[in-house]
């Protein structure tokens, strides 16, 4: 299994409520791809910026869907909620 795991910038001000609905737009969209698994969005306890975990069948399917024209359209759609770029960390599962 592949998982990403997203540290989102700040939230620009006012748009937190269309930021989680913009995600669950993309959960539909990216669900739609061959290798999904799941996509989550985590909220910290005490203060600071959304995580995302995206778990995916392989590096290669993640991949797929990373270039496809609905991503695409989920980055240009999320670019103006946010304060700067997402940062993506991969991961192998090695252990479960």
């Amino acid at each position: 299994m592949f998982v990403v795991i997203i540290n989102f910038p700040p939230i620009k001000a006012g748009k937190d409520a269309e930021f989680q609905e913009w995600f669950k737009w993309s959960n539909k969209e990216f669900a739609k791809h061959k290798g999904f698994i799941s996509r989550r969005l985590l909220k910290p306890i005490k203060g600071g910026n959304y995580a995302a975990v995206v778990e995916h069948e392989s590096h290669e399917t993640f991949m797929s869907m990373h270039k496809s024209p609905v991503h695409d359209e989920a980055g240009k759609r999320v670019g103006a909620l946010l304060d700067g770029h997402p940062t993506p960390q991969f991961y192998e599962v090695i252990v479960a």
